[in-house]
């Protein structure tokens, strides 16, 4: 599964290109958390790289996606990853509200976000229905204190412009254990948090963090975000040669 999705990576767009970098980044024993998993299509190559001596935490807080996950981690023999069925964020709460917009009668789940904190539905104004989904809320920091987490080496989150309120509650795990990020930095998304991308990177500039992009071979390093890229790494790090694929 995780070579064919490398494979995948850099010919059809439903796979993102980033997939086929995550081999220098992510060793033999790693703790890595997917947040935002939905079908896993980072989960099973992170639960491939960091083998049966690391472990996967996978995030999901919609009930489909979440048992997907669940079937076929089993049905692919992959130990190392655990499903957790919650949304993540700043702050902890019971209940929290995913708005999960439809089309054509079909879910879109990864467009859904939760709905705390925004101003509006931002650019799912172009769904003409949506339903609330309710979820429990925890932060990063309360996922690895309740798993009892000595590391956590990689942190992929793409949850539609809460990234920013997800690394908010993950401070501690970020001082404490220096995760190279993988985030998804989308202007459109993130506006209705009332966050920018330029302020998402300072907050991270801030704690020594360096900023990256995936290009046709390796990672290269870039002062800000442009519109003709989502996704970002970010690494504590400065990566002084090129990490290739």
């Amino acid at each position: 599964m995780a070579l064919a999705l490398r494979w995948a990576a850099s010919r059809y767009s439903f796979v993102e290109d980033e997939v086929a970098g995550l081999r220098p980044l992510v060793r033999p024993g790693a703790v890595c958390l997917d947040i935002g998993a939905e079908y896993g299509l980072y989960t099973w190559t992170l639960s491939a790289l960091a083998g049966p001596s690391g472990a996967v935490h996978s995030v999901e807080p919609l009930h489909g996606p979440a048992q997907w996950l669940r079937i076929t981690a089993a049905a692919l023999g992959c130990g190392n990853v655990t499903v957790h069925r919650t949304a993540l964020g700043e702050r902890a709460r019971r209940r929290g509200t995913m708005s999960l917009p439809r089309r054509r009668l079909l879910p879109v789940h990864g467009r859904a976000y939760l709905t705390e904190g925004t101003s509006g539905p931002g650019p799912n104004m172009e769904f003409t229905r949506s339903r609330p989904v309710t979820t429990p809320v925890h932060t990063v920091d309360g996922l690895c204190h309740r798993m009892g987490l000595d590391r956590v080496d990689f942190i992929k989150a793409d949850v539609e412009g809460a990234e920013a309120a997800v690394l908010f509650g993950a401070w501690v795990t970020l001082l404490r254990f220096r995760p190279v990020l993988l985030l998804e930095v989308e202007g459109r998304h993130l506006a209705k948090y009332g966050m920018e991308p330029a302020g998402l990177v300072r907050r991270l500039t801030a704690l020594d963090y360096g900023m990256y992009r995936w290009g046709r071979r390796s990672w290269e390093p870039v002062a800000g975000v442009t519109d003709d890229c989502r996704n970002y790494l970010f690494t504590a790090r400065p990566i002084r040669t090129p990490l290739k694929g």
